[in-house]
């Protein structure tokens, strides 16, 4: 063997280049999860929406047969989301609601929420045919 080193010994770890490193995958993370849970409530927030779409066109169709088509369209507005779409259609005796949304305020791009009910019209009810919006 050699005679022992006459030079200081060093004052920084051997792994001084790794040093922050868990910062920085600690960060990454957080950024990670984040996304993970805002998708989480936006995807919640549009199964919500669906939800109310189905109510508002279920109402809807049940106020028209009731012959009530002037109230209908402003319960489903009510009911649906923010900015929903109510379209309501009578052909003989048989009324159709359809009711559509954009989910979260348009922050889900390409997706689009859409519920329809049907009914049939009560005797007596008045008769208006065609489309209401």
């Amino acid at each position: 063997m050699g005679p022992p080193s006459t030079a200081p010994p060093s004052t920084t770890p051997a792994c001084a280049s790794d040093r922050g490193a868990v910062t920085v995958e600690a960060a990454i993370a957080l950024c990670g999860l984040t996304l993970v849970l805002a998708l989480a409530i936006g995807g919640l927030s549009a199964v919500v929406d669906q939800i109310r779409c189905v109510d508002a066109a279920r109402e809807a169709a049940r106020l028209v047969a009731r012959g009530e088509p002037d109230r209908a369209h402003v319960v489903a507005g009510e009911i649906a989301p923010r900015g929903a779409e109510i379209r309501i259609r009578r052909t003989g005796d048989t009324v159709s609601v359809e009711v559509s949304a954009v989910p979260v305020g348009g922050l889900l791009p390409g997706v689009r929420l859409r519920a329809d009910a049907h009914a049939v019209a009560e005797p007596g009810a008045v008769a208006e045919g065609g489309d209401q919006q």
